[in-house]
């Protein structure tokens, strides 16, 4: 029997590991559960079926050094965060978002420079 927990899923493609662990984190930090797997795709669907499959409704794709945070019932395509190349404080909290999204408690910040 496959019993599905209440996690956020992450769907990697060929993830740079330490950007992988900077997102986990940041989930952790929350006190939210999450998955990874590794699958085929690009970005967009990598977030979209991660978001669509979670309990939670909050996916995240990573393709290489790239990332995307989506929500269920978002249209594919319109991440809700996009990051190319980021910064291991980006990733942290981008996996913090995704976490503070099913709590509806307000974002980190993710673009411009590090918050002190």
């Amino acid at each position: 029997m496959v019993i599905n927990r209440p996690t956020i899923i992450i769907y990697c493609k060929d993830a740079d590991k330490d950007l992988l662990r900077e997102v986990c984190a940041g989930i952790e930090e929350e006190g939210v559960l999450y998955q990874t797997e590794e699958r085929e795709g690009d970005l967009d669907s990598l977030a979209f079926d991660a978001a669509k499959e979670s309990m939670l409704g909050s996916g995240v794709g990573i393709l290489g050094k790239r990332l995307a945070m989506q929500m269920e019932h978002v249209p594919k395509g319109k991440n809700v965060f996009e990051l190319d190349s980021p910064a291991f404080w980006q990733c942290r909290n981008l996996g913090a978002n995704s976490a503070r999204a099913i709590k509806k408690m307000p974002f980190k910040p993710v673009m411009g420079d590090e918050p002190l």
